[in-house]
């Protein structure tokens, strides 16, 4: 029985693959119309880094550091899983994270992803992904 072909990997590390994520995270932390701190803080960096998130803005890559690779995949991640549930309502996935839910006690996920960071982005993300495959 013939072997399958492999999945090419994609080098997260490469400077190539960390542009094209910075374009994607950017771009979806603007269609969830996050203020620059919020966007900053979503994404580990100090409130007062509004310019590195101006500078992934503008085409640079996003830092080779595992934890702010990690936060993208999963505000990624949360954006897959809400794409899939709402289908047909993308103004609802994009209105999501700001909007109050009774899963998180009456209180945006996004309030939640900036008061807890990178466990509260894995709660949100661990209870999307629930949902999804319910």
């Amino acid at each position: 029985m013939p072997r399958p072909t492999p999945v090419p990997q994609t080098d997260l590390h490469s400077r190539g693959s960390r542009e094209r994520l910075a374009r994607m995270v950017v771009q979806l932390l603007e269609r969830w119309q996050l203020s620059a701190v919020d966007q900053a803080t979503l994404l580990g960096l100090s409130a007062n880094s509004r310019s590195s998130v101006a500078r992934y803005r503008r085409g640079e890559p996003l830092a080779d550091s595992p934890d702010l690779l990690a936060r993208a995949g999963h505000l990624l991640g949360i954006h897959k899983a809400l794409r899939i549930i709402f289908p047909h309502d993308l103004d609802l996935a994009y209105r999501w994270v700001s909007a109050p839910n009774r899963r998180f006690g009456g209180e945006a996920p996004l309030a939640i992803m900036r008061r807890h960071g990178y466990e509260g982005i894995l709660a949100v993300r661990r209870y999307l992904d629930f949902e999804r495959g319910r």
